[in-house]
């Protein structure tokens, strides 16, 4: 009974989006700022898994992942995410100037 109720709370986790959402996003967009696209496909594939065996089940999940609760700590993780995605592109160009400019002279 308390490994039925891990695995669910870890789906739960994992399934932190409407599932249209998940299937709309390339996992290797190369200009996307939102590093959860990853773990939204696992969490897609996870569903379609659960929802084929139990549909009632499948049905929990994604009840569970719009709970007020899952949806404010998923907003937060993307909001962070991408203010530390902004900042290391802006370390890239600014390491990228320095190198041009600095050590090849440009």
């Amino acid at each position: 009974m308390l490994q039925s109720r891990a695995l669910v709370i870890a789906l739960i986790l994992l399934l932190s989006t409407s599932l249209p959402e998940v299937h709309s996003k390339s996992i290797y967009e190369r200009d996307r700022r939102d590093w959860l696209v990853i773990p939204d496909a696992i969490a897609s594939y996870i569903y379609e898994t659960v929802n084929k065996m139990s549909p009632k089940v499948g049905q929990f999940l994604v009840d569970a992942a719009q709970t007020p609760a899952v949806v404010a700590t998923r907003n937060f993780l993307i909001k962070e995410t991408t203010k530390f995605s902004i900042l290391i592109e802006q370390l890239m160009e600014k390491i990228a100037n320095l190198w041009y400019t600095r050590v090849l002279g440009y």
